[in-house]
């Protein structure tokens, strides 16, 4: 058995050369084995002493240069590259599913804050809504409750009263304005003496009295002269002596000067 060359030195030490003779002494015994007649038996002894690792040899023989994987049997060295590979690819799997689940984490962030801004989106929206439906309904009440202020005001005005178009309408209509403009009367002073000047017809006219002769005869239900109806017209009639209530309401503050009604006149005034 030839010995590796030992590099950087120059003599051996005490401990090379017991290594050294204890490596020959056993490579001396396997060749002297082969070579005796029955070596058949002593084989598979050989066999098994090469297939022990020299572990009398220690790492630091031959200058450093057998390393301990040198010493490793194949299997062992295999298994243990096995190790380390299985190990990295563990390390890789927990990167793996550390970076996955911090994706992970990242994508649910983002979705709880864009489901919290949907939330405020929402819950504005609903505010803005009642606002305006609390305005609209602000809105209507105020203007129910100006309705119903107004309304019994306009229910309380007194509604304009009717006449009928004939001599009891326009006796009537006649009495109304001469109370509100404080000219005495009665309805059946009114009657009689319209009655007798007229018989009740607005468009009678005197052609052959004094005042005809003179020009200015009586007109109207009560024979009143132009001149004394233009002195005697009540304001808010009609400036048409034809006009019965126009008429009536002359004749009767006429009366009311010179006879203090027209209840008191019983002939021609």
């Amino acid at each position: 058995m030839r010995l590796p060359s030992i590099s950087g030195t120059s003599r051996l030490t005490k401990t090379h050369k017991l290594s050294a003779a204890g490596i020959a002494a056993a490579g001396t015994a396997a060749l002297a084995i082969s070579l005796v007649p029955g070596a058949a038996h002593a084989a598979p002894q050989a066999q098994a002493l090469n297939a022990q690792p020299v572990a009398a040899v220690s790492d630091t023989a031959f200058g450093g240069k057998i390393q301990q994987a040198d010493l490793l049997p194949q299997p062992a060295q295999k298994q243990a590259e096995a190790k380390g590979d299985a190990s990295d690819a563990a390390k890789k799997a927990i990167e793996d599913a550390l970076a996955k689940h911090t994706t992970a984490d990242a994508k649910k962030a983002d979705a709880d804050k864009a489901d919290a801004k949907k939330a405020e989106a929402a819950k504005k929206a609903k505010a803005e809504k009642t606002a305006k439906k609390r305005t609209a309904e602000t809105t209507a009440n105020r203007s129910e409750r100006t309705t119903l202020a107004v309304k019994p005001v306009a229910d309380t005005a007194p509604a304009k009263k009717s006449y009928g178009n004939n001599l009891d309408g326009w006796i009537r209509e006649s009495l109304d304005i001469m109370k509100s403009k404080g000219i005495p009367g009665s309805y059946e002073g009114l009657h009689r003496n319209i009655m007798r000047e007229s018989s009740g017809n607005p468009q009678a006219i005197n052609n052959w009295d004094i005042n005809a002769v003179n020009g200015i005869p009586s007109k109207g239900l009560l024979q009143v002269i132009d001149p004394t109806f233009k002195a005697y017209h009540v304001d808010g009639t009609s400036w048409n002596i034809y006009d019965p209530v126009a008429n009536i309401t002359a004749a009767c503050n006429y009366a009311a000067d010179r006879y203090g009604s027209m209840d008191n006149v019983n002939s021609a005034y």
